[in-house]
C-alpha cells in the first residue's frame, strides 16, 4: 500500500502548509484501518515552526515574526497582545524551533509568570509542543502494525532535545516536612536558610551535632547527575 502525502495551503496564504498523511492504527488479515494526520508547519521567515493546533491566528504569526526578528538581531523588544490570543503557544513554538535551528545562537529560554496555575499551564503548552514534534517527525508511516514500526530501529516518536523544567518558591517545592510546614513564605524561606546556608553548612563540620536538611545533603552531592530530555512540570518534581 502506498503512502500518499497531500499538500493544502491555508486561508492565511503561504505562510503554512498542510502535510496530510496516513497512518496504520490496526492491522488485520483482510483489511486496514486508517487515521488521516495533518501536520502544520509554518514558515517565519525562512524558519519552519511548528505549531500545535489547526487554526492560528494572523496576530500569532506577526507576534512569531517579530520574535525571530528580534533573535536575529540579538536585541529586545516588547510585545503586547490581547488575553487568550494565544502569546504562549506562540512564544514557544518560535522559540523551540529557533533553538533547534540555531543551538549556537540560543539555548535558554527563560519564562516569568506571576502564579502557579499560569506557570503550569505554560508547561503544559511546551509538553503538547513535544507531543507534537513526536507526531510529525518521530512516526513512521510504512504499511506495519503500529507496534511493528515503533519496534524498527530509527523509527518511531522523537522529541527535541531539549530539557525544560518548572521553578517555583521554597514553599511550593520544599519536602522537607519540618520547614514547609510553616507555610508561609518568609517563614519557610528562614527556615531553609538556616539549614542550607554555606555559613551554615560550614559551621556543622565543625559540630556535626546541628540540624540540616538531608533532602538538600542528598541533592548537594548529587548535582552533577544529567537529567533525561523532556519537560517537567511542578506537579512532576
Amino acid at each position: 500500500t502506498k503512502i500518499s502525502q497531500h499538500n493544502k495551503q491555508r486561508n492565511i496564504g503561504k505562510t503554512c502548509r498542510c502535510l496530510g498523511e496516513f497512518k496504520i492504527f490496526r492491522r488485520s488479515s483482510s483489511y486496514y484501518l486508517y487515521e488521516i494526520l495533518f501536520f502544520y508547519r509554518i514558515d517565519i521567515d525562512g524558519l519552519e515552526v511548528y505549531f500545535p493546533y489547526d487554526y492560528i491566528y494572523p496576530e500569532q504569526i506577526l507576534y512569531m515574526g517579530e520574535v525571530k526578528k528580534t533573535l536575529d538581531a540579538k536585541g529586545h523588544c516588547l510585545l503586547e497582545m490581547p488575553s487568550g490570543t494565544g502569546k504562549t503557544v506562540s512564544l514557544l513554538s518560535l522559540v523551540v524551533a529557533y533553538m533547534l535551528r540555531f543551538p549556537d545562537h540560543l539555548d535558554k529560554l527563560v519564562y516569568c509568570s506571576r502564579t502557579i496555575p499560569e506557570i503550569e499551564k505554560c508547561v503544559e503548552e511546551l509538553r503538547n509542543l513535544f507531543k507534537y514534534y513526536e507526531q510529525c517527525d518521530g512516526v513512521s508511516f510504512a504499511c506495519l502494525s503500529e507496534a511493528e514500526t515503533y519496534g524498527k530501529k530509527g523509527l518511531g516518536p522523537k522529541q527535541p532535545s531539549l530539557f525544560a523544567v518548572a521553578l517555583s518558591a521554597r514553599k511550593n517545592l520544599c519536602i522537607n516536612e519540618s520547614v514547609s510546614s510553616l507555610r508561609q513564605g518568609s517563614l519557610v524561606d528562614g527556615a531553609c536558610q538556616k539549614l542550607t546556608a554555606s555559613f551554615m553548612r560550614a559551621k556543622r563540620r565543625l559540630h556535626p551535632d546541628l540540624p540540616c536538611c538531608t533532602f538538600f545533603e542528598k541533592l548537594d552531592e548529587q548535582k552533577d547527575m544529567s537529567y533525561p530530555d523532556g519537560v517537567y512540570n511542578l506537579v512532576c518534581l
